[in-house]
């Protein structure tokens, strides 16, 4: 699979590697990884979920700490991280370029971060560089290669915003379901029907979406009405990247027919929608845009010739990342 999971902070006691019981992957300590730092483990009152985010190592000492990772140049890569802790305020780098601030003060659960990114040689430096009084921390570091024909940009990289499935369950879906690793979170609204089948979907598309995310979606309880979702950007001027994905649930009768329009931040795309039984269809931007105000508008609008309502499997929307220098910097070093 060319997978690297690494537990941070895991202690030399511990076997290393070891299979993580809940998604049946391999993780490995960090400590080949990095030679800085401190380990420990997560506030005590924190939910504990996976064996992977029981440990953390930390930095109290300088200002950039860096892992060097071994990756395959030209790879599209989704890269994690995951933080959690308390109260740490830090930045996340691609070698000297900016990625995200984790700011854990606001995120009572954590904070984890992805992104798409194709290296240019075959090392990867991710630092964590301190901004403030609190002390940098992390609590995993996970690398999934991908395609390199998805998530294509006209520039930059993609960060990643939101991925949900359309469901009335509470399961959030990963490794095994999606044998990319891409984490789903299920999103239902009370105006929304929940439809499903139990039945395998054709999902060769190139995405892979996972059988669990087709077999089920949403549509307007009101049959004549429109499709809505709604997302609040963290960065109102950030330009976003949208994939939809789709799939009939329903087997349709001779008289019916489900064909809709998609509007997005009130322009139209240029493909009519007509879900196809248990096949996966999946939609995206060609181009990225920016929502006004910050607010990102999807709108699904049956077409006069439609007896059914529109319908949605799942949604997925990037930011785009410009890094404008070359990751590999020679001032960079485990420990500054």
């Amino acid at each position: 699979m060319g997978f690297i999971s690494l537990d941070c902070g895991l202690h030399p006691s511990e076997a290393s590697p070891y299979i993580e019981p809940d998604t049946g992957l391999w993780f490995s300590s960090d400590s080949d990884f990095i030679q800085s730092g401190k380990i420990g483990r997560i506030d005590a009152s924190l939910p504990k979920t996976l064996k992977s985010y029981v440990t953390l190592r930390y930095f109290p000492e300088g200002i950039r700490n860096c892992y060097n990772l071994s990756v395959k140049q030209g790879t599209n890569y989704l890269m994690r991280v995951t933080a959690l802790n308390i109260t740490p305020k830090f930045d996340l780098y691609v070698g000297p370029n900016f990625w995200v601030t984790i700011e854990l003060e606001k995120r009572i659960s954590g904070q984890s971060e992805e992104i798409i990114y194709i290296p240019r040689s075959n090392s990867l430096d991710l630092c964590l560089v301190k901004t403030g009084t609190t002390t940098p921390m992390i609590t995993s570091v996970e690398l999934r290669p991908l395609a390199n024909n998805l998530y294509i940009t006209e520039s930059g990289s993609l960060k990643g915003f939101k991925r949900y499935y359309l469901t009335s369950s509470d399961t959030i879906l990963s490794y095994p379901n999606d044998v990319n690793d891409r984490i789903w979170e299920p999103k239902f609204d009370p105006e929304w029907k929940h439809i499903f089948t139990t039945l395998e979907a054709n999902n060769s598309n190139g995405f892979l979406v996972p059988q669990n995310v087709l077999k089920t979606a949403a549509i307007p309880t009101n049959a004549t009405a429109r499709f809505n979702i709604t997302e609040e950007l963290d960065f109102p001027d950030d330009e976003i990247y949208l994939y939809l994905h789709f799939s009939e649930v329903q087997s349709l009768q001779i008289n019916e027919s489900g064909e809709f329009d998609i509007f997005w931040n009130g322009q139209q795309f240029d493909k009519t929608i007509s879900p196809i039984y248990l096949r996966t269809t999946t939609i995206k931007s060609t181009t990225p845009v920016t929502c006004k105000g910050g607010v990102c508008n999807l709108e699904l609008i049956r077409t006069k010739n439609s007896t059914l309502p529109p319908l949605l499997n799942a949604i997925e929307l990037y930011a785009v990342v410009k890094f404008h220098q070359l990751e590999t910097n020679e001032n960079d070093v485990q420990s500054s």
